[in-house]
């Protein structure tokens, strides 16, 4: 009997299967073969939410949540944090190798000379009522891209596939940007080529009658290392929605569009603005022991703390509070720094939560920056999308690739009634 397998006993039969482990893993369709006579479907496995199944392989990211730990195609994310940019990093994700001087110079030159959008697409944003959410702009916007290039469909054509990849990436910023100076009644901006990535987004974002608009350098820095921290995570929501959705391959627009559908919800996308609110709740240092003991009392709900994947730490978190003391020496400190220091000093020192493992996550400080920067919460979780598109593009360009895929069909178990006799509606009590 071979070590690399997994020897079942149904006791219901008192029958025996050996099943195959590959990488810790045994393939739910193994356990098909286990029935109670032939007329039975076969044994499944039940797993709400995917907490224990794996939907792919997969080698664009991976995470070790028991010891903080993330990494890009191999690369630990502290020190593509430190030493890289944003660009960069997205070229690593859906390339599987930092480039050459070379081939970096032609990607940033590719990614700069996409940013414009058509101008039928500004009129289509200027649709939305001026209070509309920046995120279901941009949600739709991204949609409608498709309708642009419908030469997009054919996705398993490698050089129309990588203009789309361009595109999207270089777009997402403008979209972005425009959604945002629609909310506020504000001209739009066109797009600056002799920016950087993250230059050309505050540019877009922020500039006011300036003709040759110049971001901070410290405000450029933070915004480009946020994007590369918030860049991919695995299979989360969104980048599970987008593999699941591309798996019916769609172009890779409307693919993307439903992957900025699963960010928009609360769950999953707007845990900073959650930070933020808590901390005004809070309102002052001398409050945090009540609140404390509220949390522990399960009154009330610490934000930012925990992560359903890190148990011993966010190694972004770390990356995101240098970044914070950096910013505010620009903006100035937020008023909410010196509540959110004091109440992960107290967290971090008391035995339930140190017990438990609820260290602050990449959202205790990225909303305090994101704030201090000017930008309303609204806009959070647009700029979340921002990063991940590469992310979600690398996903989807290995799936694609991946001999093993299909499109994704997941099963259930029924426990509705059978054979219910129909009652004319005259009938029906």
């Amino acid at each position: 009997m071979s070590k690399d397998t997994l020897t079942i006993t149904d006791n219901r039969t008192g029958k025996t299967y050996e099943v195959p482990i590959t990488n810790d893993t045994i393939k739910a369709m193994d356990l098909r073969q286990i029935k109670v006579n032939d007329d039975d479907f076969g044994m499944m496995s039940y797993d709400p939410a995917y907490s224990n199944t794996a939907h792919c392989t997969s080698r664009v990211a991976f995470i070790d949540g028991d010891k903080g730990i993330l990494i890009y195609r191999g690369y630990p994310i502290e020190v593509l944090a430190e030493k890289s940019n944003y660009l960069e990093v997205a070229y690593l994700l859906l390339n599987g190798e930092l480039p050459n001087k070379k081939q970096y110079d032609d990607w940033e030159h590719n990614i700069t000379h996409h940013t414009y959008v058509h101008e039928n697409i500004k009129r289509f944003i200027g649709g939305f009522r001026y209070d509309a959410h920046p995120m279901g702009m941009l949600l739709s916007t991204v949609a409608a891209l498709s309708t642009f290039y419908p030469e997009a469909k054919d996705i398993f054509n490698e050089d129309v596939r990588e203009i789309q990849i361009q595109r999207l990436i270089s777009k997402m910023p403008t979209l972005a940007a425009f959604s945002y100076r629609h909310t506020m009644g504000l001209p739009y901006v066109y797009p600056d080529n002799g920016l950087s990535y993250a230059g050309n987004f505050l540019n877009m974002m922020f500039n006011i009658a300036q003709k040759e608009y110049k971001p901070n350098p410290a405000i450029e820095k933070a915004i480009d290392v946020l994007f590369i921290l918030h860049a991919d995570h695995e299979q989360n929501c969104s980048t599970a929605a987008m593999r699941n959705v591309g798996s019916s391959q769609p172009d890779p627009y409307s693919a993307t569009a439903a992957a900025i559908a699963a960010l928009y919800g609360p769950l999953h996308g707007g845990a900073n603005e959650g930070v933020l609110q808590m901390l005004a709740e809070i309102g002052s240092k001398d409050k945090i022991p009540q609140y404390i003991d509220r949390a522990k009392k399960g009154e009330f709900r610490l934000m930012g703390f925990g992560h359903r994947i890190y148990k011993s730490h966010d190694p972004r978190a770390q990356i995101i509070k240098k970044i914070a003391h950096k910013v505010f020496e620009v903006t100035g400190e937020n008023p909410l720094l010196e509540i959110a220091l004091e109440l992960e000093k107290i967290a971090l020192e008391d035995e339930y939560f140190v017990k438990r493992k609820l260290y602050p996550n990449v959202d205790f400080y990225s909303g305090l920056i994101y704030q201090s920067m000017g930008l309303p919460v609204s806009m959070f979780t647009v700029l979340f999308a921002i990063a991940r598109t590469s992310g979600w593009l690398a996903q989807w360009k290995e799936f694609l690739n991946d001999p093993e895929s299909r499109i994704a069909r997941p099963r259930q178990i029924y426990l509705g009634e059978m054979n219910k006799k129909f009652v004319p509606i005259g009938k029906r009590k």
